[in-house]
């Protein structure tokens, strides 16, 4: 099957890119001395604090998504959490579970987010700043193709959909997936489609190859 499409600049095996979404990385001042934990809940923000400094590995991580946790080991960092699929006040609730009184955490973030994890985590009562390290916008409409008739398209996050809905209609005969709740509440309601949880990318390619979806 060669007609599975990913909407951003990854390269993964058994899927073609469709680049409709592109990062603009910040490099703002943070002393990294002060905190205990980080959290990260995309591969972005591990590369973007990557850039800013080197020495992040140093302090236990919290990840979202199986493919973050994998980036922050690939790095040399130390993921903490061991079930990736956790979200919101779920995710709170799991950190809460390691973190100890009077600890402060880090939250390197996108510009935009859809779930205020920050905001949620220090009504439960923890040290929690938030640093703005990236955002996502979405490329030049005319310097893509629409993706060919009975396409599989995979929508790993909300900005996903809202950038390919700007650019192109939606044709019958394409396949959806959304990968988590908060990218399928996003789709058009006209838009049938197969909800991934706890999935990476490649996980997700291989499954549509093998037509267990």
């Amino acid at each position: 099957m060669d007609n599975i499409y990913i909407l951003s600049q990854s390269n993964v095996e058994g899927a073609k890119r469709l680049p409709l979404i592109r990062q603009k990385f910040f490099s703002p001042s943070i002393s990294l001395d002060k905190y205990d934990y980080l959290i990260f809940t995309s591969k972005n923000s591990v590369k973007a604090l990557e850039q800013i400094d080197p020495s992040w590995k140093k302090i236990p991580a919290f990840a979202i998504g199986k493919a973050t946790a994998k980036m922050i080991e690939n790095f040399g960092g130390k993921v903490i959490n061991s079930d990736y699929a956790f979200y919101g006040q779920d995710f709170a609730m799991q950190i809460e579970q390691y973190t100890k009184e009077g600890r402060r955490l880090l939250f390197p973030r996108a510009k935009v987010v859809v779930t205020p994890l920050g905001e949620i985590l220090r009504k439960r009562g923890m040290e929690v700043d938030e640093v703005i390290v990236y955002e996502t916008l979405c490329s030049e409409c005319k310097e893509l193709e629409p993706p060919p008739k009975d396409a599989h398209i995979i929508f790993s996050s909300p900005s996903t959909i809202q950038c390919f809905f700007r650019c192109f209609s939606w044709d019958p005969s394409y396949k959806a997936y959304a990968i988590g709740k908060k990218s399928a509440q996003v789709l058009p309601k006209d838009v049938p489609y197969t909800l991934f949880e706890g999935k990476s990318l490649q996980e997700i390619i291989d499954c549509i190859r093998k037509n267990k979806v």
